[in-house]
């Protein structure tokens, strides 16, 4: 049996201790710069270990560079490469890990950089801007100011031929015809006015509904009479609360309720047109009458603040 020299045993103990301090250092290395690998070029397997032979097969499938990884690599090779790799924008950009489908990814991402509050379910990517902001802005914040609630009586009314889109285009243009809203100057309206807004193109209302718009102020100047404000009298059907409702799901939102059976029903008989129970629903939705917000919109616990302050109402 060959027996090494006493010399020869020395030099040996040294480059095994030589190997030993290296491999130390290349494993601290290896483990201190894992994390920032993983994310970018190492897949885990099954049992949640980590092969070198696993490194050089994920970096060397990814690699657009003219060189690859070989079995004969060193560790300290296959580290530089992976650390190459991370520093480079162009592997960052263009890098989907093969695990994530393409489309995943690009949704997931899309996720993660949203900055978009939740809203209602029908307030879709789609919804003109115009309605995005009537529902983060308006719709369903309680209303007490006597212009206003004629402002969206009335416009609840349009419903019948148009949609809200299209109905809030427009606001200004209706504004501007009946004088802000203005129940006092708008009941005063002749046919004169009457004809002139129903032939103005931009306005597009036909007749019928402009003379119910001006019938309707007149309704309210004999409220106001009566109970001292049109905001008195709509509000005094809700005992100065709104119904705070939580729905989860679009579909358990009414078309119309009960209240609004009420509402509808004494408004007829004092003579207000187009004031059916859908339509007064829908008012009733607009000026915070009732909160219909879902409950995990973000403006539903916004309107629930403001209808709960004690001065709500005066």
């Amino acid at each position: 049996m060959y027996k090494a020299s006493p010399k020869r045993k020395v030099i040996l103990e040294k480059s095994k201790s030589v190997r030993e301090k290296e491999t130390r250092l290349n494993s601290n290395f290896f483990a201190k710069h894992l994390k920032r690998i993983y994310p970018i070029a190492l897949q885990r397997s099954t049992s949640s270990s980590f092969s070198l032979s696993s490194i050089s097969l994920s970096l060397s499938q990814n690699s657009t560079d003219s060189f690859a990884t070989d079995s004969t690599s060193t560790l300290e090779q296959k580290i530089s490469l992976a650390l190459g790799l991370i520093s480079s924008p162009r592997r960052r950009e263009t890098y989907v890990p093969k695990s994530i489908p393409q489309q995943q990814e690009l949704q997931l991402s899309q996720d993660l950089s949203s900055d978009e509050p939740k809203r209602c379910n029908w307030i879709t990517k789609k919804s003109d801007e115009v309605y995005v902001m009537f529902h983060d802005q308006q719709w369903g914040v309680p209303v007490y100011d006597d212009n206003l609630l004629f402002e969206f009586l009335a416009m609840s009314g349009m419903l019948m031929d148009y949609n809200w889109t299209e109905i809030l285009k427009r606001k200004e243009l209706f504004r501007e015809a009946f004088c802000e809203f203005d129940p006092n100057l708008v009941a005063k309206m002749g046919d004169k006015e009457i004809t002139e807004i129903a032939s103005n193109k931009s306005i597009m209302l036909q007749e019928s509904r402009v003379r119910c718009i001006v019938d309707n102020a007149k309704c309210i100047i004999k409220v106001v009479k009566e109970f001292g404000s049109f905001n008195s009298f709509v509000w005094g059907f809700m005992d100065h609360k709104p119904i705070i409702n939580k729905f989860k799901y679009s579909r358990n939102v009414p078309l119309r309720s009960p209240k609004a059976e009420i509402i509808s029903k004494d408004m007829i008989k004092r003579g207000f047109r187009f004031v059916g129970p859908v339509i007064v629903h829908s008012f009733m939705q607009a000026a915070g009458l009732t909160i219909d917000h879902l409950v995990d919109c973000f403006r539903h616990e916004d309107c629930v603040s403001l209808a709960e302050r004690p001065w709500r109402h005066i």
